[in-house]
């Protein structure tokens, strides 16, 4: 009842401006994931980064099930296996970036370019939806939530992976 698993992973890819560069990025992500991604808006103006209120600077996906962790292998590929303490939240998620997807085993085309990316990985135990759910909703006690140890032992159990205290 206590065994972890991959709720969901999120793939952001922010461009920071609109126009055809987002939409070359959402083409990368609908052919990693085979989904429909979503364009994310700015919520202020920063003229120094030259954003508008409500333009559309990034794009995201949600995947869930087999083809999640299928991509979340990839990308700790990339990364060799390789992450920080510091990429692990109290809440027992993880998240990492890489820098070119072509990195990801998507071949290399000219007219669409390089794009990195954010991983983020929500991880879950069965009988959350207790809090999640429309009606009876509940809460999920202490013991039963991830804490950010269970959440390192459980990558280095599953992919072997290190976790490194700093950046060398």
């Amino acid at each position: 009842m206590k065994d972890i698993k991959v709720e969901k992973l999120i793939l952001n890819c922010c461009v920071g401006e609109s126009g055809d560069r987002l939409t070359r990025a959402a083409r990368v992500l609908e052919q990693l994931t085979g989904q429909q991604p979503v364009f994310s808006k700015a919520r202020y103006t920063l003229r120094s980064f030259g954003i508008r209120r409500n333009e559309k600077i990034a794009v995201h996906v949600t995947v869930r099930g087999e083809k999640a962790l299928e991509i979340l292998e990839r990308g700790l590929k990339v990364k060799e296996y390789e992450l920080l303490q510091k990429n692990f939240s109290d809440t027992g998620c993880f998240g990492f970036g890489i820098n070119e997807h072509i990195d990801l085993g998507i071949k290399y085309d000219p007219t669409t370019g390089i794009y990195g990316m954010d991983f983020y990985v929500c991880l879950t135990r069965p009988g959350a939806r207790v809090s999640k759910r429309k009606t009876r909703t509940g809460r999920v006690g202490y013991p039963h939530r991830i804490q950010k140890e269970e959440a390192i032992k459980w990558f280095q159990d599953k992919f072997e992976g290190v976790v490194l205290a700093k950046a060398h």
